[in-house]
């Protein structure tokens, strides 16, 4: 398969896959599971940096010093974008999306939420597909164990936007619906990096940092904050499994393709 073709299959099949399992995981399962998939994201996220990310860009870098600091860069970044709400996640049981007692009691509001939720995740997906063309740009088993570490962060992120939008009032073929239209945003990202990188090779090491940085803010900032809210032991075990599972996850991928 050519690198447009990949690009195309994990940016649409990602994201249908993603949303699909989202969507029947918030039809059929407690919310009280979404940890565990946001537990498994956090390894999963954490596996691609450190295993397959990070050792391409330095690999394909005339000057690491440079690399570290456009890491560093993405990571401020990442943090203005959150505060302006430019990029918004759900992954705390404490949140409109969790918080079962808030959801009980409270009337939706007429789509305002959802309707802010799906602005966000469309620029994230946008961004998400960009990291996937580089990847892949630079190397198909690398955009394929991206690929993988973005589905995992991306099926907990949607169930809990379809729980939003279903709060917002959204009928369930609603919500299914915008998530979809939405996660569409990922191919037209992949489309446009494509065909903005192809002809400047020069730009994929700084975009794999960007990437990087992208996932450690998520995993760090984001998903790991929330898992600390259970602190009990059997809590921590828990998650510690999961997050080691995640990892492995990646690290069986890349072996499993470097024998290819």
């Amino acid at each position: 398969m050519s690198s447009l073709a990949w690009i195309l299959t994990a940016s649409v099949g990602g994201g249908v896959l993603s949303l699909i399992c989202a969507a029947l995981f918030s039809l059929t399962a407690r919310e009280s599971w979404v940890p565990m998939l946001v537990s498994y994201a956090v390894g999963a996220l954490l596996g691609a940096v450190f295993l397959e990310i990070l050792p391409h860009a330095i690999e394909l870098s005339r000057d690491p010093h440079e690399l570290t600091m456009t890491i560093l860069g993405g990571i401020l970044l990442f943090f203005l974008l959150e505060k302006l709400v430019l990029w918004r996640h759900c992954h705390t049981e404490h949140c409109e999306a969790h918080d079962a007692h808030e959801t009980k009691t409270r009337a939706h509001d007429h789509g305002r939420s959802g309707m802010m939720i799906m602005v966000g995740d469309t620029i994230h997906n946008l961004v998400d597909g960009v990291i996937i063309a580089a990847a892949f740009l630079a190397n198909t088993q690398l955009g394929i164990v991206t690929a993988v570490a973005i589905i995992a962060h991306e099926i907990p992120q949607e169930v809990g936007d379809f729980l939003i939008l279903r709060h917002s009032g959204f009928s369930k073929k609603q919500a299914f619906t915008f998530n979809l239209v939405s996660s569409l945003a990922t191919a037209i990202g992949g489309l446009v990096a494509y065909y903005a990188l192809y002809s400047m090779q020069r730009w994929i090491p700084s975009l794999l940092a960007i990437a990087a940085a992208s996932m450690l803010y998520v995993a760090v900032a984001d998903l790991i904050p929330g898992l600390h809210k259970r602190a009990e032991l059997k809590a921590t075990f828990q998650q510690m499994l999961l997050i080691a599972l995640g990892v492995t996850s990646i690290y069986l991928t890349h072996i499993f393709l470097g024998n290819l």
